[in-house]
Formats: structure tokens, C-alpha cells, sequence
């Protein structure tokens, strides 16, 4: 097949010599998703697993001259731009880019481990240059309290720091890690109109090193493979679903089992709120009650009607404490047949009727 039949898409990233992020993991990513790497160099990483020990820029008319040479050559349907230093490196970058109809900014002000990525002159720049013509800025909440200057406590606080990223200029709003609830992450996608909240238990898992480049690349991909952005992000988060933060080793040989409980843990992600039932992800993965009770139980040590009552009951807490939806509407949201039939699920769980519970948590909403 020929390149030019392939869906292209252009990291401008720092380079990784130990290829965990940086151009060497979006290459692995783009192409894992089937679409066709393009790659320019804007820094060279001497990192290892305990951190960054130097940063070299590139000049800024190498780092141009690359991006002019891959765009005009191959005409990416999506750029994606990572880390970048230099005030005047970001100034010419913006005036090559903008040809591109489809650009996701991914401004590396810190790294996975909070170590400072960009100097104060380049944050300068990034927000005069580069979010301006975002398509979709997508920002660690530690970067947007650098970026804004302020704290990100609350889920108020995540709209809030959204909203001024859109006044900046960008299309999109990608707002991701906020430990906003105990024992929980939360990502906030805003369209510059309507905020939508995500949250998951896994904290280890979506802080693991490189998640921000992996999932930044997986959702320009399916971009450039046709989907809407709010597609582009519900398959992207799928992807690294099965493909990293649920990923699940079988040291039995064989790598089924572990498949299987990604891609049950993805539907319950998407499915929690219309299905309860176990039967119904059973069917949907073709598969007995039977094997599926199997496969958890060695992968998690949990039946699958634990590990789908533990996601609602998560949601529920999450809903109940950042949240001023009534009680009835959070039963709705969850799939609920009625308040009465949540409000014995959620005793049966924790003890508390969601009242009691909410009364508990008061201080979370103030």
C-alpha cells in the first residue's frame, strides 16, 4: 500500500532515547492504530526510569525546516505538537501548522514525574502562538495551574481553568488528571459550550509514564482516520484501555485471558449506565458467565458482578460528591429502573443510603 493511501499524521515531539515518549512513542502508537508516522525533532531527551537528566533544543530553523519538508511532502491530516522550547521556535512553528486543518497542542510544560519542561519565555509563547489554533488542547491539570496561575482543586476549578483555555483561543479542552474525589482520577472534556466529566479508579494506571503522549497520539490518529473529536477521544480511551491501563499479564502463557478482561473492563466503561446485567457483556464478547468468572478471577481476584457493581458504585460516589444532581437523577443517569431500586443498591454497598452519604461528604460541594 502506498503512503500516500494512508491516513498521515505529524508528531513535532522531543526524541526519547529510551522510546517510553517523545516522537519514538507516538510513532508506536500511530502506527499500532494503523495510520502513517510523521516525525520532526524539536529536542533530544537523555532520560531514563528515573528521570530526565538533560535537555538539548534544536535550533529553531532545523525544527522548522523539518516541519516544512513533512507537511509539503505528505499533507498530514492532523499535527500534533509535544514538547517544544524556544519562544522564537514556537513563534515560526504556528506559521507552519496552520496550513493543517486539524491540530492537537500538547504543551509539555512537565513532565509524567513534574519535572519542568519549558522555560517561562516559551509558556509565553504557548499561549500566544500555539493554543490560539488548537483544535484540541489536552493539559494535565499540575500544567494548567502553571499555565493560568492558579489552583485546580474542585471540579468547579477544571471547568473553570477550561474556559479560560478556550478564551485563549482553543477549539477544544482536554483537562486531564484531577484528583478532584479520593482515591480517583478525573479527565474533563469541554467543547467551549458543554463540560463532560470522566473519572476512573485506576490512578496508577493513567499516571503510568507516557500516558499523556499515548493517548494525545491515539486521538489525532482516529481523527485522521475520519472520526468527529468526540469519537476520536471515546476510541482513543478504549485503545489505552485494553492496550495500557488495563493491561493485565497472563503468566500462564497466552495473552487471551488478559484480552478478554481489557475489553470487559472497556465495556463496562461505556455500557455501565444501560447495562447491569452481566449476561449482556457475555454476549457481547461471546463468551459464557461461566469463563467470563474465570478469567477475573484470575486476573483480579473478583467476580464480574463485583467489578460491575464497583464501577457504579464508583460513579455514584463520584456524582454524590462533586456533583448537585438530586438524588433521583443520578439514579437515572446510572441506568436505574427507579430512586428506591439505587437506593438499596447503594445501601447494600456501603451501609449509608446515598443521602446519608452526600450529608457525609457535604463539604466536597461547598
Amino acid at each position: 500500500m502506498s503512503i500516500k493511501t494512508i491516513s498521515s499524521i505529524l508528531s513535532i515531539n522531543g526524541s526519547d532515547c529510551c522510546g517510553i515518549t517523545g516522537v519514538q512513542a507516538d510513532v508506536r502508537t500511530i502506527s499500532a492504530l494503523g495510520g502513517y508516522p510523521l516525525t520532526v525533532v524539536s529536542s533530544v531527551v537523555v532520560q531514563t526510569p528515573e528521570g530526565i537528566h538533560t535537555c538539548y533544543p534544536l535550533p529553531s530553523d532545523v525544527v522548522v525546516s523539518q516541519v516544512c519538508a513533512a507537511i509539503s511532502s505528505y499533507h498530514p491530516e492532523v499535527v500534533k505538537v509535544g514538547i517544544v522550547e524556544g519562544y522564537e521556535t514556537v513563534r515560526l512553528l504556528r506559521n507552519e501548522i496552520i496550513g493543517c486543518r486539524k491540530r492537537i497542542i500538547v504543551p509539555g510544560i512537565l513532565s509524567s514525574r513534574g519535572e519542568r519542561m519549558v522555560s517561562n519565555d516559551t509558556l509565553s509563547a504557548i499561549k500566544t502562538f500555539l493554543i490560539p489554533e488548537a483544535t484540541l488542547c489536552i493539559v494535565r491539570c499540575s500544567e494548567a495551574e502553571i499555565l493560568l496561575d492558579c489552583r485546580i482543586v474542585t471540579q468547579e476549578d477544571m471547568v473553570f481553568a477550561a474556559e479560560r483555555i478556550c478564551e485563549m483561543g482553543a477549539e477544544n479542552v482536554l483537562l486531564r488528571g484531577g484528583n478532584v474525589v479520593e482515591d480517583c482520577i478525573t479527565t474533563l472534556f469541554f467543547d467551549g459550550k458543554e463540560s463532560t466529566f470522566f473519572s476512573s479508579h485506576n490512578i496508577d494506571g493513567w499516571q503510568q509514564h507516557g500516558i499523556s503522549g499515548a493517548i494525545s497520539s491515539a486521538i489525532a490518529t482516529c481523527m485522521a482516520m475520519g472520526d468527529s473529536l468526540q469519537e476520536a477521544i471515546s476510541h482513543a480511551h478504549t485503545y489505552m484501555h485494553s492496550q495500557v491501563v488495563y493491561q493485565v499479564e497472563n503468566h500462564e502463557g497466552g495473552h487471551r485471558p488478559a484480552d478478554l478482561y481489557n475489553a470487559f473492563m472497556s465495556l463496562v466503561v461505556q455500557e455501565h449506565a444501560k447495562h447491569h446485567d452481566v449476561s449482556y457483556y457475555c454476549q457481547r464478547l461471546s463468551i459464557t458467565q461461566q469463563y467470563l468468572s474465570r478469567v477475573t478471577a484470575k486476573t483480579v481476584q473478583k467476580t464480574p458482578k463485583e467489578i460491575l457493581s464497583e464501577y457504579l458504585l464508583h460513579q455514584a460516589t463520584v456524582m454524590l460528591q462533586t456533583s448537585r444532581l438530586t438524588v433521583q437523577e443520578i439514579s437515572q443517569h446510572l441506568g436505574f429502573s427507579s430512586q428506591a431500586a439505587f437506593s438499596r443498591f447503594f445501601r447494600s454497598e456501603t451501609t449509608l443510603s446515598p443521602i446519608e452519604f452526600r450529608n457525609n461528604n457535604a463539604s466536597c460541594l461547598q
